[in-house]
């Protein structure tokens, strides 16, 4: 089966406390890597968004895991348009950058000479997972306030020509890049560079998001995302935690609803990753877990799929 389960991160804080994933004995970073690559053939990489990457840590991870074990990595905040404070970056990147007086920096702040540094410095943090045959796509999760339009295109464009080489999945969050005038360009964009159309799952009946588009543009690679569906913590302000954000529990019966387009999808391409990513105490993990099961109980009915 070319379908990959897995969640977003393996370290949150809840999912430690919870003690419900990992043995009593997994207390090391190590040890909790090499169990959760015992459960699962695919993780995302989410702490490459909070801070740069490093290739010592990518080498790592390559070390600790299955030789077929794959992972996605989030792309540096600052690299998808998103507000990032100058101490999540390398402390020479940052007093490159002038003063501008203000909390946060954006893409646009920073000089030509030193994003083409931070480019390459992202680039080369990838490249042990890379050489092992273990990296898998390179997820731009765009900012809300990227719109679709020459701007919000030019910026898309730019990552992917930075981005060569690579397997990129992209997320709009935006909804304005998948709405009924759109989204037939916005595929196509992404068809035209090669780049993952990353499917979301989401609630429904909130408007700060990008729509479900169940399509194909890289046939390489399928990339669906599983956030949960919990409109009343959708919108949390303020820099809420990703694990309250999305702190939702799928039934059986939305996931058993939702492998149907999901295996639908895979026979369209060479792989499909799913991560879940409703990241509180063990929601994903054991989600996944159950997603695995219904998938693989229908291959094992339909031996031709």
């Amino acid at each position: 089966m070319n379908i990959l389960c897995g969640s977003a991160g393996w370290t949150d804080k809840t999912l430690i406390a919870c003690k419900r994933f990992y043995p009593t004995d997994c207390r090391s970073a190590e040890a909790r890597l090499r169990f959760y690559a015992s459960q699962f053939p695919l993780v995302e990489v989410d702490s490459s968004y909070y801070g740069m990457p490093s290739a010592s840590n990518s080498a790592l991870w390559a070390e600790r895991t299955p030789g077929d074990f794959t992972f996605d990595i989030k792309a540096f905040r600052l690299l998808t348009a998103h507000q990032t404070v100058r101490e999540a970056l390398p402390k020479d990147i940052a007093m490159a950058i002038p003063e501008t007086g203000k909390k946060n920096l954006y893409y646009r702040d920073i000089p030509a000479e030193v994003l083409d540094e931070l480019w390459r410095r992202y680039r080369e943090a990838l490249e042990p997972l890379r050489h092992a045959g273990k990296l898998g796509a390179v997820l731009f999760q765009f900012a809300p306030w990227l719109t679709c339009g020459p701007e919000g295109n030019a910026h898309v464009e730019e990552c992917a020509n930075r981005m060569q080489g690579y397997t990129v999945a992209v997320e709009f969050r935006n909804s304005s890049w998948l709405n009924d005038k759109q989204a037939s360009s916005t595929l196509e964009l992404l068809r035209q560079y090669r780049l993952v159309h990353v499917i979301m799952d989401a609630p429904g009946g909130v408007t700060n998001r990008a729509h479900t588009v169940w399509e194909v543009t890289n046939p390489d690679l399928a990339f669906v995302r599983l956030h949960g569906r919990n409109a009343d913590t959708w919108s949390a302000a303020g820099g809420a935690a990703a694990s309250a954000r999305f702190d939702y529990d799928y039934s059986d019966d939305e996931l058993t609803e939702l492998s149907e387009p999901i295996r639908d999808i895979s026979s369209r391409v060479v792989k499909t990753h799913v991560i879940f990513n409703n990241c509180r105490e063990d929601q994903g993990q054991r989600n996944a877990r159950t997603l695995m099961d219904i998938l693989g109980k229908f291959n094992q009915r339909h031996p031709e799929c």
